[in-house]
């Protein structure tokens, strides 16, 4: 799965400067600071469940199971049109994401909207 994509660059539009994450482990991830971007985005109003709720819910349940959506955001892909608006600039080049970027402003919004749809019979 590409989830970043090397680009010539032959047009102008905005290109934001990575940001080097570095995790409490030592392993580090490349990301784009999309707070300029974020600031134009219409906010997308879909609920984040409350844990309270949730864990509520589980007293309930007769089976308990435990997934771990691996680079859960990067399932989603961009669409053509957005990807100009999601590149980053670095020494190796011009690049932009093929796959939903952390740090945009919708994409919880989204990647919980599709966890919903996916476990819809079985929500809490």
């Amino acid at each position: 799965m590409d989830v970043i994509r090397n680009i010539e660059h032959n047009e102008i539009v905005e290109i934001t400067t990575p940001v080097l994450i570095t995790w409490h482990d030592g392993k580090s991830r490349l990301c784009g600071d999309f707070r300029a971007l974020n600031n134009y985005t219409k906010a997308n109003r879909y609920p984040i469940p409350r844990i309270l709720h949730a864990l509520d819910k589980l007293t309930k349940v007769k089976y308990i199971t435990k997934m771990d959506c691996m680079k859960g955001f990067h399932q989603n892909g961009v669409k053509p049109n957005s990807m100009k608006l999601l590149r980053i600039i670095c020494h190796m080049g011009i690049y932009e994401y093929t796959r939903m970027a952390s740090g945009i402003k919708n994409a919880p919004a989204h990647f919980q909207r599709m966890m919903d749809t996916i476990f819809q019979e079985e929500r809490l």
